[in-house]
């Protein structure tokens, strides 16, 4: 199958989630332009590589779910796809203990999404905020960042302010910001 660019929307709806039309129709009812690709689905970093390739020079984000041990906080936490996740880096900045991959279950419930799905977009389904935004300083630095419109058979290319500016401030959701140590070249995670 060979990728190619479009410009916003699909031209149907046919075969597509209601969750990800939601998404669409949330990103033009706030005039916020994006670029979309649609592919198999890619539920890995390794799948990602082509496609990232189409959304250059678009940063490519890992959004990885998190909780605390309770289970009483929740966090989605969007990294460069080159630096490592270390928990007590990201703990010791937002004053929570350990933090550990939440039970899919609760991205389920909050986002509308599934895992291989995760994707700053699906905030829009957390009407009830239980879910904190993080995000890497570096993914700010970027122009351009790519997500999945909450499903993994597409990837788009937003510009980040308006996903920062715009999107967040209409869905009544803030972030905070984090720093991440090193790049990880190996493409390996670290707890």
């Amino acid at each position: 199958m060979k990728l190619t660019l479009a410009q916003g929307r699909p031209e149907t709806n046919d075969e597509r989630l209601e969750k990800e039309i939601r998404t669409y129709d949330l990103l033009d009812k706030l005039g916020i332009p994006y670029e979309r690709v649609d592919h198999e689905a890619a539920d890995t970093m390794e799948a990602c590589l082509a496609i990232d390739e189409i959304l250059a020079p678009a940063v490519i984000c890992k959004n990885l779910f998190l909780c605390n041990t309770q289970k009483t906080k929740f966090y989605l936490l969007m990294i460069r796809e080159d630096k490592k996740f270390k928990t007590k880096e990201i703990s010791h900045q937002i004053n929570s203990p350990r933090l550990s991959f939440a039970p899919a279950e609760y991205m389920e419930e909050y986002l509308d999404i599934t895992p291989g799905s995760v994707s700053v977009l699906g905030l829009m389904n957390d009407k009830e905020h239980h879910v904190q935004l993080l995000v890497d300083e570096d993914v700010l630095k970027g122009e351009y960042f790519g997500c999945h419109p909450c499903i993994n058979t597409s990837s788009l290319r937003l510009r980040t302010k308006d996903v920062f500016e715009t999107f967040l401030k209409e869905i009544d959701h803030d972030y905070i910001v984090v720093t991440l140590g090193e790049h990880n070249l190996a493409g390996q995670e670290q707890s």
